[in-house]
C-alpha cells in the first residue's frame, strides 16, 4: 500500500492516511476483502505514531471502508455503492467549488459556465 504523507500540510496526518486509503479503495487499487498493513506495521513504515494510525483506521471502520477482524487484521469491507456514490458526490463538489471560484476571480458568468458544462457533458440546449 502506498502512502505520502506530508509534515507541512495543514492537513492532520491522520486523516492524510484516511483520505489515503479511501482514495485507494474507490480507486481499485486496495480491492475488497484486501489486507490492509496492521496499525504497527504501518506505523513502523512510514514512521508515524501507533495511535495516529489507529485513529485513522477507527474512522475508516465506522465509516464502513475497512473491517477489522480480531486476531487477523484489517481488511477492505466489500464496496458499499452509497459510500462510493458519496465520495465521488464530496469530489464532484470540491471541483465545482474551484469551478465557482475562478469563475467569480474573472467574472465569468453562470451562464457561461452552465453552457461550457453542457459543451462537455454532451447536451448542447439553450
Amino acid at each position: 500500500m502506498k502512502m505520502i504523507i506530508s509534515n507541512s500540510s495543514s492537513v492532520p496526518i491522520y486523516e492524510q492516511i484516511k483520505k489515503s486509503i479511501i482514495d485507494q479503495i474507490m480507486n481499485d487499487e486496495l480491492l475488497e476483502d484486501e489486507a490492509i498493513p496492521s496499525i504497527r506495521t504501518l506505523a513502523q513504515d512510514i514512521k508515524i505514531s501507533v495511535m495516529t494510525i489507529k485513529k485513522a483506521y477507527d474512522e475508516l471502520e465506522e465509516e464502513g471502508y475497512i473491517i477489522t477482524k480480531q486476531g487477523k487484521g484489517s481488511f477492505v469491507a466489500p464496496k458499499n455503492t452509497n459510500l462510493a456514490k458519496e465520495h465521488a458526490q464530496k469530489e464532484l463538489e470540491k471541483h465545482i467549488k474551484d469551478i465557482v471560484d475562478i469563475s467569480n476571480k474573472y467574472d465569468i458568468s453562470k451562464e457561461d459556465i452552465i453552457d461550457t458544462f453542457n459543451i462537455f457533458y454532451g447536451s448542447e440546449e439553450e
